[in-house]
């Protein structure tokens, strides 16, 4: 018999969609840990312990989660939240921009994945909850290095899923729309602009400003992540939020045809 709440590590806690995921853990009775590049500059929580991590440094991830270990017994849930956004066309970014997104986004997930399965697998149990975006759904013009990464987690994540199962661990996505927080402000530019992409950046960056005067709070995508933390019998998938959940049925369902001009008329792209 458990004795002791579960404790869930979340990465990125310090601001936007992870603080508030941290925040919302500790009301479902987890104890919470938080991570932050620069932990000792991150706002103070109730019943949240801040602690340093660099997803993208193998040495990092390996000693923040034995000193987790070490410090509360276990870990029962990780939550993959860390990440940066990238803008501009494909062509834009050089690899070298391209493999720095990857390492945060695709291998810091991977890092923090295989750190703690050994645990979770010893203990028979535990789960992996990877923050995804509708993104990884469906296509995403000039931000198509986002996009890739979030595919990426996307097939990831269903493939270990299928192979932890017996162990008793699920890894489980989470695919949020637009979200309020400072995430798509800090986003990285094209480390190579080219200009015959130049008025059509200026329409894309005008098309997300127009989606963030909608974008869902925070608190929308923590509560699917709770959701999927304590559900007795939890889905492979949890949208966040309405737009999420249409986005996810339309790109099931709709012909691909029609799908694909929605996509173009969406981001204003001539042709």
């Amino acid at each position: 018999m458990q004795t002791t709440p579960p404790v869930a590590l979340v990465t990125g806690a310090s601001s936007g969609i992870g603080r508030a995921v941290a925040l919302a853990l500790v009301d479902a009775g987890f104890q919470v840990v938080g991570t932050s590049r620069n932990a000792a500059n991150a706002e103070p929580l109730a019943g949240v312990t801040f602690l340093d991590l660099d997803v993208a440094s193998d040495e990092s991830v390996r000693a923040l989660v034995e000193g987790v270990i070490d410090r509360f017994g276990r870990i029962d849930l990780l939550v993959n939240n860390a990440g940066v956004g990238a803008a501009g066309a494909g062509e834009e970014s050089s690899i070298n921009q391209t493999k720095n997104v990857f390492d945060v986004n695709v291998f810091g997930t991977i890092r923090m994945t295989n750190a703690v399965l050994p645990h979770m697998r010893a203990r028979g149990g535990g789960r992996v909850l990877n923050v995804s975006s509708v993104l990884g759904l469906i296509p995403a013009p000039f931000m198509a290095i986002y996009a890739a990464t979030k595919h990426a987690i996307e097939g990831y994540s269903e493939s270990v899923d299928h192979e932890l199962r017996e162990h008793g661990v699920r890894v489980l996505l989470i695919e949020p729309a637009y979200t309020s927080t400072g995430f798509e402000a800090n986003s990285l530019a094209p480390d190579s602009p080219l200009p015959v992409y130049a008025a059509q950046r200026d329409v894309s960056r005008e098309v997300l400003a127009t989606a963030m005067r909608h974008a869902d709070d925070p608190a929308v995508v923590a509560k699917a992540i709770v959701a999927a933390a304590t559900d007795s019998k939890p889905k492979l998938r949890y949208a966040a939020g309405s737009t999420a959940t249409r986005v996810s049925v339309l790109r099931r369902v709709a012909p691909p045809r029609a799908f694909d001009k929605q996509i173009r008329k969406i981001n204003r792209l001539a042709g």
